[in-house]
């Protein structure tokens, strides 16, 4: 009796690879920031980020273009926890 995988296959077609990381900047309290990594990290590394100023919390965030949406929802679900302020985007520059 052969036995029947109990893995679910994806119905759709996954997205291309993007050429490049969407990014952000948010600025938290600065002793949040452990609590920030440990968040981030338990949500399936959604995502990656930079400490750009240590003093003022202010975060470099780096996820897929793909994940946007699941980025924003994370940071709107954190938001009671880890109050923060969306800094906007780093102007793009191109090499």
């Amino acid at each position: 009796m052969a036995m029947k995988s109990r893995r679910k296959y994806r119905k759709r077609p996954l997205p291309p690879a993007p050429d490049e990381s969407r990014r952000m900047y948010v600025r938290i309290n600065p002793s949040k920031v452990a609590l920030f990594r440990f968040l981030l990290e338990g949500c399936d590394n959604l995502g990656m980020f930079t400490v750009v100023n240590r003093f003022k919390g202010t975060l470099l965030l780096r996820y897929s273009p793909h994940q946007e949406r699941e980025m924003r929802a994370f940071l709107g679900g954190i938001r009671e926890l880890v109050p923060m302020q969306h800094l906007g985007r780093p102007p793009f520059r191109p090499e």
